[in-house]
Parts: C-alpha cells; structure tokens; sequence
C-alpha cells in the first residue's frame, strides 16, 4: 500500500458508489439482497481515505459462492475472507474508481460492523468529526503504516460498536479481526 491519505469529505463519493453499484448489481440482482455504501466515504461530511466501500449482502452463506462466481464476470479477482469470517473481499477490475468490495451473508458480524458504523456516525455529527480529526492525526503519525493507522482507530470504533448494542463476544470477534 502507498501512502495513507486522509482527505476531507467529497461529494463526489456518493455519484461513484452509485456508478459502482449499478454495475455490479446487474450481476447480482437475482442473488443479492443489497449493496451497501460502507466506510467513511459513505458518511457526509466525514474524512476518509479516496477509497469507497461497499459490502454487498447476501441472504445466506450458501449464495457467497454464487455471488463470487457473478462477480468474476465482472473481473473482480476473489481473494478469500482475509482473516475477517464472514467477509468475502475481491481485488478491482482495471480501470474502476479505487474500492474495496466485500460479499457478505446478511447475519455476518463484519456486515453489522460496517452498517453500525456508518449508522452511528450518519447520526452523531460530532462523533464523525471526532473520528474524522482521528483519522488525519492517524494518517500523519503512520503514513506507511496500515496496521498503526487501523490499531490507532480501534477503540473510537469499539466505542462506538457499545454504543449500538455490540456484544462482548461480538466487539471480542471484532477485536480479533482488526489483529490480523
């Protein structure tokens, strides 16, 4: 990974997810449940890495091999949960805007993480400023350091997961995911 730049909200991030989505839910459609705009960039007025999120969700486990078949027509590259059970995550097709693609059955605890997240801070203005400041100190502190810049977010974020109802063993699931 290159440098880690945190940069103020754009407007623009909305239109992009909405072109990447409308793509990808025409191979989709008949299998997914949804697709989500995850992530900093999916939460107006946040900083975020230029890097837009999305989570598609499944119903059940047993689609993710049928929504990761629809997606290699579409060149998406499967790369396997990455350590996170209950996310499937795909590496970009040649000449798409940056982005993160995950496949999710709708009961993983990766899929609540991320829709929590985005809900909470849609919600609570000043917690997305807080976390955004967060995230450019993080960014300053650990340009080429993607493990200091997640470690250094983790508990704002499990803070922020108590604060939705995230259980023990849920925020512990989570803890061990960030580890990896």
């Amino acid at each position: 990974m290159g440098r880690i730049e945190v940069v103020d909200y754009d407007a623009r991030w909305p239109k992009t997810f909405e072109r990447l989505r409308s793509r990808i839910w025409t191979a989709l459609r008949e299998v997914a449940l949804s697709i989500e705009h995850v992530g900093s960039t999916s939460v107006p007025g946040l900083a975020a890495k230029s890097i837009i999120d999305i989570s598609i969700v499944v119903p059940e486990r047993s689609h993710v091999q049928t929504g990761i078949s629809r997606l290699a027509t579409l060149g998406y590259v499967h790369r396997g949960d990455l350590g996170i059970e209950g996310r499937e995550a795909f590496a970009n097709p040649d000449g798409l805007p940056r982005h993160n693609l995950y496949l999710c059955p709708r009961d993983s605890v990766a899929l609540a993480n991320h829709l929590a997240i985005r809900n909470y801070l849609r919600s609570h203005p000043e917690v997305a400023r807080e976390y955004g400041e967060l995230k450019k100190r993080l960014a300053e502190r650990f340009p080429h350091d993607i493990d200091g810049y997640i470690d250094g977010k983790t508990t704002m974020l499990l803070t922020m997961l108590r604060a939705t109802g995230f259980s023990p063993e849920q925020l512990r699931e989570i803890e061990r995911a960030n580890r990896k």
